[in-house]
């Protein structure tokens, strides 16, 4: 196998620890996002254009509003997943399980947007059916960009990428150093609990 497409060298823990922090990073953004969003979809209700709202709309008002909170939900599911299992040995697992709820957090964030858009634009275009377009156009977008080219990158490059198939068999010495993850701490900083 050629150099480049080794991965990097390290031992299990050390790769949970990365692939931890990478992810925290990915999630802030998302949630930031999100909250902003739900928060502006609570406020929704309070104004007095809401009562002027027909049967559809309210009823696609209710949907982005649950997506809304679903999508809010999985995105700050992580830090409830740390807290659980913060200490127990267990952050390769913490890592994988918290990757996959935050990825169906961004489609429920996608989700969210295009119900939002959607009642924006009917309310907008007196219910038109180009409003309906429009959402179309933007989720395929959103699609394009967010599962369309990383899947295609990722087959093009073939999937030995380094969060999972590194060089581990030569570099894991077994070595937990007696605290939570094998690092001495839970972020892989130097500053965590023990």
């Amino acid at each position: 196998m050629p150099e480049d497409r080794r991965g990097r060298h390290e031992t299990p823990n050390e790769r949970a620890d990365r692939r931890w922090t990478e992810l925290l990073q990915e999630v802030r953004v998302a949630q930031t996002g999100a909250q902003i969003l739900f928060g502006f979809l609570l406020s929704v209700v309070f104004t007095p254009r809401f009562t002027t709202l027909d049967t559809f709309e309210r009823g696609l008002y209710v949907v982005t509003v649950v997506l809304g909170a679903l999508a809010t939900g999985a995105l700050i599911a992580p830090v409830a997943y740390h807290r659980l299992l913060a200490g127990r040995r267990l952050k390769p697992q913490l890592v994988d399980a918290t990757a996959r709820v935050v990825t169906l957090g961004v489609i429920l964030l996608a989700l969210t947007v295009g119900s939002a858009l959607l009642m924006l634009l009917h309310l907008a275009t007196g219910g038109s059916p180009f409003a309906w377009l429009i959402v179309a156009v933007v989720m395929a977008w959103f699609a394009l960009w967010w599962l369309l080219l990383p899947w295609l990158l990722l087959h093009r490059h073939g999937d030995g990428d380094d969060d999972d198939h590194g060089d581990d068999h030569d570099h894991d010495h077994g070595d937990d150093h007696g605290d939570d993850y094998g690092d001495g701490d839970d972020y892989g900083d130097g500053d965590g609990e023990r």
